[in-house]
């Protein structure tokens, strides 16, 4: 069986790389001095093709460093988990504490900066993991000792405040999704267990200044799916029961996680799928509250949310929408019927309903909008599209949420795009004034650059032309100097 996930610029690379003294062409903006870093799967060993998920290779950062107008270096490294090591034939790390669940399933979807820490993130219970400023593993982080039990892979930073915004869940906190603040200083501040329908995987979530939101969809963790994967057949049956009747309800027993954490690898399905009797609704909760108002939706999925804001008694939330996702397609999100579109769901708080609206039918994925106005009423998103199973990203859209259409960037075939980020040119830049930058694949060479857009044109303001090939992975973040 072929899988897509598995060739052209999806399939992984086998090899870390240091590259130094860059060639770049153009000229890099002097006000860059930092690190732009990008987190994807990149399975270490064989697989079998007709297991593999994307969702589950072991995760890898591609990092490229800025000062001075120069790219001082390019740095692939993988996130190290104890299978991993094994894997690279490395010796064991010192244990560190207790050892987290899912540890063995490694941070393979973004990473960030936050109170002095370059952390790797992942979802749906494994651990944080801290890196050195190049990129090398240090180990678990649950922030002090202050949030075990696993984070998210997108948290929303409150640009006033700098806290940490996230919304977590994993099947072993039964029916329930835990919301989280840390503080500037690294360590939890406030937590909150919010009850929902069952076991769902809830990506991503939404932050404006008075309130969290919640997208509790039909994606559900599928208790057959895990027992094919972690449990010797003669005991399948016995067990596949005590899950069915358990996850979604109440906390799942310690040995039985540990059990599919040892077992949760690339090489393996991944244990969540749609749930067309799974009901779909949103959750309003305000940030000092612990009481959530349910409002249903039509059934969908939202990896991504772009942005929401409060406007009146309403708030609106800009999203990237999918009619379902991992559903016959049991190798990635996206399949035939389901494309992503760009949606803006309108929250009706007095007469408590909600109404939606498709802004752009293009397929289109990994939403970007200025950070400094994260909750905030934004007038810019960032986008890539082309998000198809059999056809790679091309085309960079950048929105005009003030009624003034999109603009479009193509690259043109041959050449793959990432999700790019919004920088700004200083403090207090207006909203697109600053670049984006990203990952392109260069298919005729095999290798990447890293291109620095001017993000009120959308022209190439420089490339770092790369000497390996950066995959396609998930998220990437800019690092500033100041802030690691």
């Amino acid at each position: 069986m072929d899988n897509h996930y598995l060739t052209g610029n999806l399939g992984p690379t086998r090899h870390e790389h240091t590259a130094t003294d860059l060639r770049v062409s153009g000229k890099i903006p002097d006000f860059l001095d930092g690190r732009y870093v990008r987190n994807g799967p990149n399975p270490a060993a064989d697989l079998d093709p007709e297991l593999y998920h994307w969702f589950m290779g072991d995760g890898m950062l591609h990092g490229v460093r800025l000062r001075d107008g120069r790219a001082e270096w390019y740095r692939n490294r993988w996130v190290r988990t104890p299978r991993l090591r094994s894997v690279l034939g490395e010796p064991a790390a010192r244990k560190r504490g207790r050892r987290a669940v899912a540890e063995f399933l490694g941070a393979n979807t973004s990473v960030i900066g936050h109170a002095g820490r370059t952390l790797a993130l992942v979802e749906g219970g494994p651990s944080v993991v801290e890196l050195t400023d190049e990129l090398d593993t240090v180990g678990p982080c649950d922030f002090d000792g202050t949030l075990p039990g696993g984070y998210t892979a997108h948290p929303i930073r409150d640009p006033e405040t700098g806290d940490l915004h996230a919304v977590s869940y994993s099947i072993g906190r039964g029916n329930t999704v835990q919301y989280s603040v840390i503080g500037a200083d690294g360590r939890a501040k406030r937590t909150v267990d919010i009850e929902v329908t069952g076991s769902p995987m809830m990506h991503a979530f939404s932050l404006t200044r008075n309130h969290v939101v919640l997208y509790d969809l039909p994606v559900v963790f599928d208790a057959a799916e895990a027992v094919e994967i972690a449990v010797p057949r003669p005991l399948r049956l016995p067990v596949r029961l005590v899950l069915s009747a358990i996850v979604g309800r109440v906390r799942v027993p310690h040995p039985i996680l540990t059990r599919l954490d040892r077992t949760l690898r690339p090489n393996a399905r991944m244990p969540y799928r749609w749930d067309p009797e799974y009901p779909a609704r949103i959750g309003v909760m305000p940030r000092d509250g612990d009481q959530v108002r349910w409002l249903e939706v039509d059934a969908c999925y939202v990896y991504h949310p772009v942005n929401a804001y409060e406007d009146g008694d309403t708030i609106v939330l800009d999203i990237v929408r999918m009619p379902k996702t991992m559903d016959v397609n049991r190798n990635g999100p996206i399949e035939h019927g389901g494309e992503p579109e760009l949606h803006r769901w309108t929250v009706d708080l007095a007469a408590g309903k909600v109404r939606e609206e498709c802004l752009d039918d293009r397929s289109q994925e990994f939403p970007r909008v200025d950070e400094r106005l994260a909750g905030r009423r934004h007038r810019y998103g960032y986008l890539v599209g082309g998000t198809t199973p059999d056809r790679p990203i091309e085309a960079l859209i950048k929105h005009d949420f003030a009624g003034n259409g999109s603009v479009t960037r193509e690259f043109g075939p041959g050449h793959g795009l990432g999700e790019f980020c919004f920088i700004p040119a200083h403090d207090t830049a207006a909203e697109d004034d600053g670049v984006l930058v990203g990952y392109v694949h260069v298919q005729a060479e095999d290798r990447s650059d890293l291109a620095i857009l001017d993000a009120g044109t959308l022209e190439t303001v420089a490339s770092v032309h790369l000497p390996y090939r950066v995959p396609m992975g998930f998220h990437g973040n800019w690092l500033p100097s100041h802030q690691s």
